[in-house]
């Protein structure tokens, strides 16, 4: 029998291979984002605004597809490496039933919710409308960017990221040529502003989503997409969940911290919210590639894992958390040295340039720490420990980012609110590092016990 590359192939030579091809594509997709955004501020600083409103929505979004993700690919990998292949088809197709019900969720939330969501963060007609109109399309046809989720994540699960590179290339590449022929109505379009942007979205995950679709179909040997013979089971479901809503509400949290933030910098002016904004689209690129690293990574901890390999495991996660570090110290490093033309992407005005320098340098502080905490925190909830990955997420940014920023705001004002990201980041690393090494004394060593002791019978 073939074996699987991710239980033989060496550690870093796979991290490597597994992790480019994603690493890539996120790079494309935080191009996009910032493409998007580029585009969106050309038409006025308020359209920029309401796309930053907007995000805590969008960002829910993308809580319930990476979370669902999660399990998805957790759970997959493992029974490969188990060597269960009924069971990898079953917890694939459930995947994709969960996905596709999501999408009917918050279809619904865009026809009725949208515009109530907008008008609880701000009292400005123009950003009311702009941001219900580009939110309302993004939510109608969201069952577009979770069958890309669905599709790619079983490409991730067995190891086929190259593809999955392609597929996200592929939607990011079609969003960012129709973005300007949407939005300003080039080439005989219709100029639809904001609304455009919104479509082309939309437009190219509908792309890849298709593309994904087809290489499972055509390349993917290992799992067979049949809804019909695996049809939606309670166990699979609640397998899936299990791993998943924690990490569903972790990334969640992130929608609440942002609509909080969003409400203590708009009290101060909506330049504020928007700086906010660009920061999460910048940012974007310098966390993609360290979540590329991080899709690469769960499949050989869930697969090594479930084939009792702790050695290749552990080593996975000390190369990760060494690849992460340095890329956000690079970030860092650029953040603090080119601040000025960073936020020139976005045509700044002088007061988002005052506004912003201070808030980008400040908050990057956090970003080498935050490569060591994703790297831990993911590894424990490819071993099943979501609930970890939940009570560092709650610390960080309900417990500690919030209160800080709404009493440095209070206290010294809108410069020093943005120092509560790096003390939150710092609260989180030391719970991080007590947490990983429960789980590893629990988890990983008794594999390495049990090793040594079936080598020492058999010797």
């Amino acid at each position: 029998m073939e074996q699987n590359k991710m239980g033989i192939m060496p550690i870093n030579k796979l991290l490597l291979s597994m992790s480019l091809p994603m690493m890539a594509s996120m790079l494309v997709q935080a191009l996009y984002n910032i493409v998007d955004s580029m585009f969106v501020a050309r038409l006025s600083e308020n359209a920029l605004t309401a796309v930053s409103l907007a995000f805590p929505a969008q960002n829910l979004m993308i809580a319930v597809g990476t979370g669902t993700g999660v399990g998805i690919n957790a759970l997959i990998s493992r029974s490969l490496g188990e060597k269960n292949k009924e069971r990898a088809n079953l917890i694939a197709n459930n995947g994709l039933m969960l996905y596709a019900l999501s999408g009917l969720v918050f279809a619904i939330f865009g026809v009725f919710g949208s515009e109530i969501f907008f008008r609880a963060q701000t009292s400005d007609p123009e950003i009311v409308q702009l941001g219900t109109d580009y939110l309302r399309i993004c939510c109608l046809l969201s069952a577009a960017i979770y069958l890309q989720f669905g599709f790619e994540r079983i490409l991730q699960s067995t190891g086929r990221t190259f593809y999955t590179m392609l597929t996200q290339g592929l939607g990011a590449i079609i969003n960012i040529i129709m973005d300007p022929i949407l939005i300003f109505g080039l080439f005989g379009a219709p100029a639809l502003g904001i609304k455009g942007a919104a479509i082309a979205t939309v437009f190219g995950q509908v792309c890849a989503a298709a593309l994904a679709c087809w290489f499972n179909k055509k390349k993917n040997d290992d799992i067979v997409i049949n809804p019909k013979k695996y049809h939606l089971q309670a166990h699979a479901v609640k397998a899936i969940y299990a791993i998943g809503i924690p990490s569903i509400c972790m990334v969640s949290i992130g929608s609440i911290m942002t609509f909080g933030m969003n409400k203590i910098l708009i009290a101060f002016t909506s330049t504020a919210a928007a700086v906010f904004g660009v920061y999460f689209k910048l940012q974007s690129f310098i966390f993609m590639p360290v979540f590329g690293m991080n899709n690469g990574m769960v499949p050989i901890i869930g697969f090594n894992y479930g084939a009792r390999k702790p050695d290749r495991l552990m080593q996975t996660v000390r190369l990760a958390t060494k690849y992460a570090m340095s890329m956000m110290g690079v970030g860092m490093i650029v953040f603090w040295a080119f601040t000025p033309q960073l936020l020139g992407i976005f045509n700044a005005s002088e007061q988002m340039l005052s506004i912003g320098i201070p808030a980008l340098r400040l908050i990057s502080l956090s970003f080498l720490l935050a490569g060591f905490n994703i790297i831990r925190i993911s590894t424990m909830q490819a071993l099943g420990h979501g609930v970890v990955s939940l009570v560092i997420s709650v610390l960080r940014q309900l417990v500690v980012l919030l209160p800080c920023a709404f009493i440095f705001s209070r206290v010294w004002g809108l410069n020093a609110t943005w120092a509560a990201f790096p003390i939150a980041e710092l609260a989180a690393l030391v719970i991080t590092i007590a947490l990983f090494r429960k789980v590893y004394h629990n988890e990983i060593q008794p594999i390495f016990d049990e090793l040594a002791a079936k080598e020492a019978k058999e010797a």
